[in-house]
């Protein structure tokens, strides 16, 4: 055959010619002729909020970028995984696309893949042609300026919403993020860096408030409880709106024996019945199914994807770091923690400042304004890491926040204000008894966790704060004894502390009751003779004197001041203290004659401002007085008066004693104006500081009453 033959194909239909006997195999593969999504004018989210609770100010200032005329605009909403980022974009979406009357379009920026065949997909909805796309796809034409000019041109204004942008190098990359005049941008991701979004408004996402938090369980379970007992499960939540939304959808689909909130609140205390989950998170995980079950909405997972992002960016570290500040809790925590912070060979110290600003870009931790730099960590995060890590890395870590703590708390705390970061460390340092009370590390590392408590303990009670320091030191007490024993040196000196802080409070027959079987527990693990038991002997005797058994507190202090000499010698601070302290309650002149021997001796071994040279001398003025000796005692009662004030303020206890001093040295010398003006300041201060009804407080108001009296008989 020599001819030529005309032939033509239709569809997938395919025309050969050929001269010769030919054998042709085709294979032929159907591939779908669209890979983008579905949909893009619809938001591709799982379970959107009944109701946006809080947020108010976001969506006033977003609703304007929407407004007719309105253009050329990008919105960045930046957050912690699960704040409700994109509730806010679902909302506003749904505000655009109704009452604004603009074309709405969603796109998932959350990989290369998914955001390209999204935008796309953009360009085909504002009429881009197959040619243009097949062009695109196939790289034969820059896919983002195709994608731009149909958004430049299209015939409707338009929001474009660009979800879970968590890589924002994806958007920059290739050109994806633009402006236009024709529409707004909005783009939510944990991203918080400003350098990935230049030119456009960030609008940062936190936890929600404490009433809105409560609303948003109440909206899906309406009839688990009361808004009170929402508000306390929402803040066990730490009022993060993933957390909130799935504890309840949880309670909102159960079946056969419904939780009640108060319910749900216990067993996220751990308690319960046997068949729920023991873990806080796998809890709250299981409200996943009720809004889409994907990764992010699990609190198991949806941080992972932030630390996977930063480990591709070269920040393995900070996964390091963050499962460091698992240690502590989530209240502000100061940045001077961190200096020094190091955990080799995973977290080098060169490396921190660097894992650190991986976790403020991405939003997995925050800086907390104020005069003291600190950083903010949601607890429920926290919580989720501490879970997650390995047995084999729990040693070090805790090791290593115990030793951070250890820097920065004071060793021996002085009298009066401390530095402002010392309360910032109190939630942290619990925080840290608890974890190795979990994790059960090595027993120093306990004893590096429970003196850190000992020390914060020690610094709150000489503050004056003496009930932050008795709940402080009996939660210490509690977390570190099961581990320690009540016999250990450390849990000693925490017992004695809340024994300490129950007499400041006017408690003394509890004090008593303790302080009795704290020198018991002393005698038999430490001997007689140790330090620790001839303390708990000096400071017994001051519950046993306010009851009312002066002779017994004066032989417990002379014992104190006995062992001490033996053991310190005469003129060590233990010792100058017991002896100061049997000055304040001997009513012998012999002994009150000597009491200028301890003010001498404090004044050349620590100096005349020491706290303990002002106490010898106030308690040298207490002296003189019970020997009627007043014209002597009242300078030094003036001067330690005027010291204490000058260095603690007048409210400070000690203050308070030294005045109720003075006023009474007056008084005896018929100085009545002055001793009453003392008198009516103390019972002011005593009821501010103390309270009303403390026993200080009535004993103030007695003193003052006898001043009157005494003045009105003259």
């Amino acid at each position: 055959m020599s001819g030529r033959n005309d032939a033509w194909a239709d569809g997938q239909g395919r025309v050969y010619q050929a001269s010769g006997d030919q054998y042709i195999t085709e294979h032929h593969h159907h591939a779908p002729e669209w890979s983008g999504p579905d949909s893009v004018r619809r938001p591709a989210v799982g379970r959107a909020p009944a109701v946006l609770r809080d947020r108010v100010g976001e969506m006033d200032r977003l609703r304007a970028a929407v407004e007719p005329g309105v253009g050329n605009r990008v919105y960045v909403l930046h957050g912690l995984g699960g704040c409700g980022k994109t509730a806010v974009a679902y909302a506003l979406f749904h505000h655009a696309t109704g009452e604004a009357g603009r074309l709405g379009l969603w796109v998932n920026a959350s990989d290369p893949a998914s955001l390209r065949a999204g935008m796309l997909a953009v360009a085909a909805d504002r009429g881009a042609t197959d040619g243009e796309l097949v062009g695109a796809r196939s790289g034969l034409r820059p896919a983002a300026d195709l994608v731009w000019h149909y958004l430049d041109h299209s015939d409707e204004p338009w929001l474009l919403v660009l979800d879970n942008a968590d890589t924002p190098a994806i958007l920059r990359d290739g050109g994806w993020l633009r402006t236009s005049p024709t529409g707004t941008v909005v783009v939510t991701t944990r991203q918080a860096a400003a350098h990935w979004w230049p030119g456009a408004e960030l609008l940062q996402f936190g936890v929600l408030p404490r009433e809105d938090a409560a609303l948003v369980l109440r909206d899906l379970a309406p009839h688990a409880g009361s808004v009170e007992d929402a508000a306390e499960v929402a803040d066990r939540l730490g009022r993060l709106p993933l957390a909130l939304t799935l504890a309840g959808g949880f309670l909102a689909h159960q079946v056969i024996d419904p939780w009640t909130l108060a319910d749900y609140g216990r067993r996220l205390d751990g308690g319960g019945s046997g068949l729920s989950p023991t873990d806080p998170i796998e809890l709250i995980d299981q409200g996943a199914a009720a809004v889409g079950g994907d990764s992010r909405h699990l609190l198991s997972h949806t941080w992972q994807l932030s630390l996977d992002a930063l480990a591709t960016q070269g920040l393995p570290e900070a996964g390091r770091l963050l499962s460091l500040l698992a240690c502590w809790s989530s209240d502000p925590l100061p940045l001077s923690v961190l200096s020094g912070a190091e955990l080799e060979p995973t977290l080098p110290a060169f490396r921190v400042e660097s894992a650190l600003r991986g976790l403020l870009d991405h939003s997995l931790a925050e800086l907390v304004p104020g005069e003291m730099r600190c950083l903010r960590t949601h607890g429920v995060l926290l919580g989720s890491v501490a879970r997650t890590t390995p047995d084999d890395q729990r040693e070090q870590l805790s090791a290593a926040a115990a030793r951070l703590l250890l820097a920065v708390l004071p060793e021996v705390p002085d009298r009066g204000t401390q530095e402002p970061r010392v309360n910032l460390l109190a939630p942290h340092v619990i925080a840290l008894l608890r974890r190795t009370a979990n994790w059960a590390p090595n027993q120093s590392t306990v004893e590096a966790a429970a003196e850190c408590a000992l020390r914060l303990v020690t610094a709150v009670h000489r503050a004056g704060d003496y009930a932050s320091a008795l709940t402080l030191g009996s939660e210490a007490v509690e977390l570190v004894n099961p581990r320690l024993g009540e016999d250990h040196v450390l849990v000693i000196g925490l017992r004695q502390r809340v024994a300490r802080a129950l007499f400041r409070l006017g408690r003394f027959e509890e004090s008593e009751a303790l302080y009795l079987h704290l020198l018991a527990d002393c005698e038999r693990a430490l001997g007689p003779e140790a330090s620790e038991t001839l303390g708990t002997c000096l400071k017994l005797a001051s519950p046993v004197i306010n009851l009312g058994r002066e002779a017994d507190g004066i032989a417990l202090i002379r014992r104190a001041a006995e062992g001490y000499t033996q053991l310190h010698g005469p003129v060590h601070p233990l010792t100058l203290i017991a002896r100061s302290s049997l000055l304040d309650q001997t009513t012998q002149p012999t002994e009150a004659t000597a009491g200028s021997t301890v003010v001498t001796d404090c004044r050349r071994e620590l100096g005349e401002d020491h706290t303990i040279t002002l106490g010898a001398e106030l308690d040298y003025a207490c002296a003189l007085h019970h020997g009627e000796r007043n014209t002597e005692a009242l300078p030094y009662a003036r001067s330690a008066f005027a010291k204490y004030v000058q260095r603690f303020g007048s409210d400070y206890p000690i203050a308070l004693n030294a005045r109720s001093t003075l006023s009474m040295i007056l008084s005896a010398l018929g100085q009545y104006t002055e001793a009453i003006e003392h008198g009516e300041k103390l019972v002011e201060g005593r009821t501010r500081v103390l309270g009303s009804t403390h026993p200080w407080t009535l004993f103030a108001k007695d003193l003052l009453d006898q001043y009157r009296r005494s003045q009105r008989n003259t």
